[in-house]
């Protein structure tokens, strides 16, 4: 059996399930996210995000990841979020992982004149699925990644003209996430290079959703890049994304230019 054959039997009904998968996604964000502007206002923001998301290996089961970011406010006027993520990797088998992790998110809020930090703990569990298949004589792979949040987040108020926490709202969520890199030359092993990739992210809120927005859907990111990949260990890339976040009353749409590091150690 030649290689061609073994690609029609086996490799592209892949391919075409995972083209299947990406379709049917991006096509229901888009009808929840037109749903939503249609009955909600919408205001629109610009913010700039930068990221590094690492994965270090401690033997052949175990491995620790952990992601920082900072976010910032409309405009870029002032820095909105910091975020630190860290977790542990458990290989479940190759091409599959198991997560539990702690994530602490700092937001910037103002209450009137007042302004200050709210911190929102929160414990989380994941399962990672990649995949890997050629597109145009090319190495691309494939990522699912699904997560469950709990998540503590603080009530703000205003004490002796400062933001102080007064408790914490408790909500659930759920996220799936599917990213697609494609390297622009051809490679039967992508080790470096530039890439682009295609992402999309859904965010829906699990039972009782009062402290947050008070509905199933929460969000929806959706997101393309170009970048360099300089060896098996180590991506840049900056891209453009689009954050649609439903809100209690008016929802927001914002665009935002992120510049991400990857390392593999």
């Amino acid at each position: 059996m030649d290689i061609k054959h073994i690609f029609t039997l086996q490799i592209k009904p892949v391919a075409i399930m995972l083209f299947r998968v990406v379709l049917i996604l991006f096509s229901s964000a888009f009808f929840l996210l037109s749903s939503f502007r249609v009955y909600a206002q919408t205001q629109n923001h610009f913010s700039g995000w930068a990221a590094l998301f690492g994965s270090f290996k401690l033997n052949n089961k175990f491995s620790i990841h952990f992601d920082g970011q900072v976010r910032s406010s409309d405009k870029w006027q002032e820095v909105q979020t910091v975020l630190i993520r860290p977790g542990l990797h458990y290989q479940v088998k190759k091409n599959q992982l198991a997560t539990v992790g702690y994530a602490y998110v700092g937001h910037h809020r103002r209450i009137a004149d007042v302004s200050g930090w709210g911190p929102e703990h929160r414990i989380w569990e994941q399962y990672i699925i990649n995949q890997r298949f050629p597109v145009l004589e090319r190495s691309s792979s494939f990522q699912h990644r699904f997560r469950l949040e709990q998540r503590f987040i603080s009530k703000s108020v205003v004490s002796n003209n400062k933001l102080e926490t007064d408790g914490h709202a408790f909500a659930q969520r759920l996220r799936y996430f599917a990213r697609w890199v494609v390297p622009l030359k051809k490679t039967a092993n992508f080790k470096q290079g530039t890439f682009v990739s295609l992402q999309d992210e859904v965010f829906v809120n699990i039972g009782d959703a009062s402290g947050v927005n008070g509905k199933f859907f929460d969000q929806n990111r959706a997101y393309g890049s170009f970048g360099y990949r300089f060896s098996p260990k180590a991506d840049l890339e900056v891209g453009y994304m689009n954050q649609f976040v439903a809100g209690r009353a008016n929802n927001t749409s914002n665009n935002i230019l992120q510049l991400a590091g990857y390392l593999r150690l």
